[in-house]
């Protein structure tokens, strides 16, 4: 834990210091309440520990102004005065408990297991609110739950070994194309394995700069960069004793890679800017559509970290290779969004299933979900036809409503392939970032490709 000690006696901060880091907390100190207040107003430490007595500071105020700042804190008291009313007082106001001085090593203890088992039971509430969140945000929003059984004997033997390795501490790589649900998979090895309970906590590698994917990661300290204005903690700290995924590792900033594979070697950090050593306990599982071995050929991912990464790997097959999951999937996908539009559907006719099994599905299950809630708020009948679906694979309209061009053969450039699908593909992708992730690009890409075929 992170402890703040505020005593005014110097002998009483340095044994207590002593005794807390050899039990293995990082420990601060504070001689009076205005320093301590300062640095509460600047980081959210475990646990406090307070003088009652501070010179001419009263500490009961001092206890006030603290909650005042965090009403959360866990605040012990130390008290040279203990007494029944003085404790009484303390707890009324706020405090988490309160330590006689002089105490022995046995009662500190106590108290730093009563602290970890009190923010395990914070944490956990947190974790179980961000879990009805999600849940609501899926019913409201998202799709159901993916399947993890296949009728593909391929995708069943993937699985399976992801989840016997779910057990192992051992780091978990998931490759495959974008769409695949590897990030769904992800989180199911982390609720089948003994990690279950603790936090799951996602970095997505692509989405920030590179200063602040490394701080995202690891914190860092006031001052570090500029808009560092106060201590932050990161993702490492936040999923400490549970999973940390972290999404398109593919993408990871060379410059973060050493600190990565350090976390992994040595279960070590530091936050940016901070000379400080830290200890983590995170099982690290990451995904990727890229091919990392041609990475580390290319030397754009280093060698080490791809080996310590790659523990256990498996790739996760796209959906045309998994013709016997696409119809369960696409009735799975129906019957939540003709439910959450309030409709009744009676699944698809056969052309609408013919047509669905003779697409290629490019965006793998993404683009079949986005296909299938654009389905079911067009269709009139009640079954989803071929008309209600997306353009069938082989035709997409032209640029203005013109004749309609083969995807495949005929006397076309691949120019005229690639801005024919694109043009498909922005038609009906709810957003750019949907599209851009069907098309396997990303949304830079995608911006400097419609300018270049003039679909801005």
């Amino acid at each position: 834990m992170d402890i703040l000690i505020v005593d005014d006696e110097k002998s009483i901060r340095l044994t207590t210091s002593l005794a807390l880091e050899g039990e293995g907390h990082y420990v601060e100190t504070a001689e009076d309440g205005e320093s301590a207040l300062k640095r509460i107003k600047e980081e959210n430490f475990d646990l406090v520990f307070l003088d009652l007595r501070l010179g001419d500071e009263d500490g009961l105020e001092i206890l006030t102004q603290m909650l005042k700042l965090r009403p959360r804190q866990l605040i012990t008291i130390f008290t040279a005065h203990a007494s029944v009313t003085t404790a009484v007082k303390a707890t009324q106001l706020g405090a988490f408990d309160y330590l006689e001085k002089p105490f022995t090593p046995d009662q500190l203890r106590a108290i730093l297991a009563k602290a970890h088992r009190a923010l395990q039971t914070r944490h956990e509430v947190v974790r179980l609110e961000e879990t009805v969140q999600e849940l609501k945000s899926e019913v409201r929003h998202g799709a159901p739950p993916l399947r993890f059984t296949s009728e593909d004997a391929k995708t069943n033997a993937e699985l399976e070994t992801l989840f016997r390795a779910a057990a192992s501490p051992a780091s978990v790589l998931i490759l495959g194309e974008s769409g695949t649900g590897k990030s769904a998979i992800a989180r199911e090895v982390h609720d089948r394995s003994h990690l279950r309970d603790k936090p799951f906590v996602t970095v997505s590698c692509p989405s920030l700069s590179k200063e602040l994917l490394e701080s995202v990661l690891f914190g860092h300290v006031k001052g570090s960069f500029t808009g560092a204005i106060k201590d932050t903690w990161g993702k490492v700290h936040a999923a400490e004793g549970g999973t940390l995924f972290l999404d398109e590792i593919g993408e990871l900033p060379m410059e973060i890679q050493p600190k990565l594979l350090r976390l992994l070697q040595e279960r070590e950090y530091e936050r940016l800017g901070e000379n400080k050593v830290r200890e983590s306990n995170v099982r690290v599982i990451a995904a990727t559509n890229r091919d990392l071995a041609a990475c580390v050929a290319a030397g754009s991912f280093r060698e080490d970290l791809y080996y310590r990464l790659n523990v256990i790997s498996v790739t996760v097959s796209p959906l045309r290779e998994r013709r016997g999951d696409l119809l369960r999937f696409a009735d799975d996908y129906l019957s939540f969004f003709s439910t959450q539009m309030g409709r009744k559907l009676d699944g698809f006719s056969e052309s609408g299933r013919q047509t669905l099994m003779r697409h290629a599905w490019p965006g793998n299950l993404r683009e079949l979900r986005n296909a299938i809630e654009r389905a079911a708020i067009l269709s009139h009948g009640p079954q989803v036809e071929a008309a209600d679906l997306p353009t069938p694979v082989g035709v997409v309209e032209g640029a203005n409503g013109s004749p309609s061009l083969p995807i495949i053969g005929g006397e076309h450039s691949l120019d005229d392939l690639e801005q024919a699908h694109m043009r498909e593909v922005l038609r009906w992708a709810p957003t750019l970032q949907d599209a851009a992730a069907i098309l396997g690009i990303d949304k830079a890409t995608l911006y400097r490709k419609r300018k270049r075929f003039g679909m801005d």
